[in-house]
């Protein structure tokens, strides 16, 4: 079950969503990712200094689902978005070949989400991606996820995203990404 900070009795099962000091429990976050994920301790190592890097961007925040005993077992984080981060110079030009390269502007972007896998289809995932957006001043969201019908996918769809590219290839992954958009608040539902 979800729940957040001063919604009653806790059970072991239960997951609260609050805010992260990411830098203090990046190994912990990156564990998260690494099953979430499949990865590897050398991209794991990689994405540590990404990570850390991200966080001294202006407006970057992280949130993070925990067990009644602390446990990470999910995290988000994101940032206003801007047109200099590496993220954007890739994605522009498939973005730019739709049309839509203006959403790279006024825009949140959702660097990294990701949920233990034992805690997936339970809520986690939502809570954690609607909590970050409702805080942004922007009027929109963005992220990337792997261009393949998966849950994640759903989960972003049925929130409000929408394909803007697909087949958007990062330079070293295996896998292309397609680039969504939503207008915030997310839908509840």
């Amino acid at each position: 079950m979800l729940r957040f900070p001063g919604q009653g009795p806790r059970n072991p099962d239960d997951v609260v969503i609050g805010p992260l000091d990411l830098a203090a429990r990046v190994d912990e976050a990156l564990a998260v990712q690494a099953l979430a994920f499949g990865l590897g301790a050398e991209e794991i190592a990689v994405r540590r200094q990404i990570v850390l890097r991200h966080l001294t961007h202006p407006g970057a925040r992280a949130f993070g689902a925990t067990t009644p005993g602390g446990r990470l077992v999910g995290f988000v984080y994101g940032m206003p978005n801007d047109r200099a981060h590496w993220w954007s110079t890739v994605v522009e030009p498939y973005l730019r070949a739709q049309g839509r390269d203006g959403w790279l502007d006024d825009s949140f972007v959702i660097t990294e989400l990701h949920v233990h896998p034992h805690y997936q289809n339970r809520g986690a995932g939502r809570g954690l991606i609607t909590t970050i957006t409702d805080g942004a001043a922007e009027p929109r969201s963005i992220l990337s996820a792997i261009d393949t019908e998966s849950p994640a996918r759903g989960l972003y769809r049925s929130l409000g995203y929408e394909d803007l590219a697909r087949r958007v290839h990062f330079p070293s992954a295996p896998k292309p990404y397609a680039v969504m958009g939503a207008p915030l608040p997310l839908r509840r539902r």
